[in-house]
């Protein structure tokens, strides 16, 4: 499937239900691959850290979890189906982790919130068989006993909430010890799901405004947001540059 560039950055042109397709393949194929739910931020990022750059051209899928990537794949003339919410597409992975019967192990967050999210997760997800949980906080000297707690637990899925873009260099850098077929990081996901955070309300999840439900609960996130407006600038900026080669090039 021929991925859809954004600013160097491909994505897999998949909805929510090719996304949740894709990584059920991963799984039921066994081969150790990496999901990553991508937004203009690490888009932006990317641009400029060329190990961020070539670590999303190696997952096995990416997908545009922010209205910003959306608008600009179709303000390109090259549109992706639909957003893919980063903790939308888990909660339907843990779906189906609890129908196929599939192992799950979450790592990331403060002390104690992995724990209580499995707790509530298991509730949720009649069947959901979590086969461990750890914070995600350990240093480099400790990361030898996670990868064996992983490992002995046997888990087909991981989730990681240990933030952007830590959550998505230490799944690729370690996803082959790990002995298992599928990973995601979910950044804040996990909060959520162990209460004590709240996404947006439904209608400003529907008109893509999440990021402004999380700004004005938490301001200090603003210097992060505006990297949304330079965004799209340097958008409009290439399909301008665009536009202009496209009229320099030679009558066929």
């Amino acid at each position: 499937m021929n991925r859809i560039d954004i600013l160097g950055v491909g994505f897999d042109p998949v909805d929510l239900d090719g996304a949740v397709a894709r990584v059920v393949g991963f799984v039921e194929g066994g081969v150790a691959s990496l999901a990553i739910t991508a937004n203009t931020e690490m888009v932006m990022a990317a641009r400029h850290t060329p190990d961020l750059s070539t670590l999303l051209a190696g997952a096995a899928l990416v997908v545009a979890d922010g209205v910003g990537v959306v608008w600009a794949s179709r303000y390109l003339h090259t549109p992706l189906p639909a957003r893919v919410p980063g903790i939308e597409l888990a909660e339907r992975l843990l779906a189906e982790a609890a129908h196929r019967g599939w192992r799950v192990y979450l790592l990331g967050g403060r002390p104690g919130i992995a724990e209580q999210a499995a707790g509530r997760l298991r509730s949720a997800f009649p069947g959901l068989e979590i086969a461990g949980f750890a914070d995600g906080y350990f240093s480099a000297a400790d990361e030898p006993r996670v990868i064996e707690a992983i490992r002995a637990a046997a888990p087909a899925l991981l989730l990681a909430g240990l933030g952007t873009p830590r959550q998505e260099r230490w799944l690729a850098r370690h996803l082959p010890a790990l002995g298992l077929p599928a990973a995601m990081g979910i950044g804040g996901s996990l909060d959520v799901w162990a209460g004590r955070a709240h996404r947006a309300p439904r209608a400003m999840q529907t008109f893509g405004l999440e990021w402004l439900y999380r700004l004005a609960r938490e301001p200090r996130r603003l210097r992060r947001q505006l990297t949304i407006p330079h965004f799209m600038g340097v958008i409009v900026v290439t399909r301008a540059k665009d536009a202009r080669r496209r009229q320099e090039l030679p009558p066929r």
